[in-house]
């Protein structure tokens, strides 16, 4: 396995720090939500923390992220700060969607992090036009596309692999395996014996990592995005995690036994990348215990910040649903506006690149 430059790597202690602020984030969230503070759904991603912490530490800034809707941690690691996170989950006017969004819909522009999306597998798709977007304006970024192994057999999923490999998207798909689609095994709702096989029947290379180990999602992530910058192409990493909680706070996990999740808990993230430090000589006990209470403090300043801030005004109610202005009476509809030309496009495109357009059509 090839390892990351030293020069692009996130110090692993940084990176223990942000694992830390994720799951105490999500335990307190847990805590608000049983106190009535949070409403809606809340899916909580307590367990799962090396997947995308890994995957930040591969990548850098400037690439695209978009996800599911157990979509907090993913605003956290791309740099979405605690206080706007938890506003959001309170529907207060602060939070990074203005409040308009909640638990299922984070969204931060700044940090190109795209959602968030409810609908399961719909985003898939989404995923594959940024990556079209940014292969059309000639970037090096790289799109990474969270979902779970319950969103592999939907419809959009596929339609959205058949493209990214026609056209040669620089997109990796990442699904964060927790073997459970809500309430059903992965065993009872798939066919494949491994998740991964579905790239292959596009002609995507695919990779398995622990999902639980934040070193081997970070290394081989950052090998699949080397490759991609390199030469443009879509990639698979079936991510094999667990989520310590219910598929949402409303969920018991009746499903699975007790030993099962005592299994797991046994190889928490969290403590193997700490022990793993501190056996290197890099962390000490009592580092761990301040990254802890810094964590822990940096959280409960967030409640505070959500419970001080104002709620989105009444009228603000249909922001956003349209272009803003586009239903004002007396405002031309699309037919009548005047045609906008195309925008330029590249002379040429590598093989597996999309049709020409037709004159006066968009991309």
């Amino acid at each position: 396995m090839t390892s990351i430059p030293s020069a692009e790597q996130r110090d692993e202690v940084e990176m223990l720090a942000l694992m830390l602020l994720i799951r105490r984030f999500e335990e307190r969230a847990s805590q608000q939500y049983q106190a009535q503070k949070i409403g809606g759904f809340c899916h909580l991603y307590i367990g799962q923390e090396a997947v995308v912490c890994g995957a930040v530490a591969a990548t850098r800034h400037d690439d695209y992220i978009i996800t599911a809707y157990r979509d907090h941690a993913h605003a956290l690691a791309r740099g979405t700060s605690a206080n706007a996170s938890m506003a959001e989950l309170y529907g207060k006017a602060t939070g990074c969607s203005r409040g308009l969004g909640g638990s299922m819909h984070f969204f931060d522009r700044q940090n190109h992090m795209y959602g968030g999306h409810a609908i399961v597998g719909a985003h898939v798709p989404l995923a594959a036009g940024m990556a079209f977007a940014s292969k059309y304006r000639g970037e090096d970024r790289v799109t990474l596309c969270f979902f779970g192994d319950g969103a592999i057999n939907q419809g959009a999923f596929h339609e959205a692999l058949n493209l990214a490999a026609l056209y040669k998207l620089p997109v990796v798909f990442i699904c964060e395996n927790n073997l459970f689609a809500m309430g059903t095994s992965v065993k009872r709702s798939t066919s494949l014996k491994q998740i991964v096989d579905r790239a292959e029947g596009y002609d995507i290379p695919g990779e398995i990592v622990d999902g639980m180990n934040f070193r081997e999602v970070r290394d081989k992530l950052a090998e699949v995005v080397v490759s991609i910058r390199k030469d443009s192409h879509p990639a698979f990493v079936e991510a094999r995690t667990y989520r310590y909680r219910g598929h949402s706070m409303s969920d018991p996990a009746s499903y699975r036994t007790k030993a099962e999740l005592e299994k797991y808990r046994l190889d928490d993230p969290i403590t193997r990348l700490r022990a793993q430090l501190t056996r290197e000589g890099k962390l000490t006990h009592e580092e761990f215990d301040q990254l802890d209470k810094r964590a822990k403090k940096i959280v409960a300043e967030s409640v505070k910040f959500a419970e001080e801030s104002s709620e989105p005004p009444l009228e603000k109610l249909y922001d956003y649903t349209y272009v803003d202005r586009a239903m004002e009476p007396g405002r031309p509809r699309p037919a009548e506006r005047e045609e906008k030309q195309p925008a330029e496009r590249p002379e040429k495109w590598a093989e597996g690149g999309p049709p020409p357009a037709t004159s006066g059509t968009n991309p």
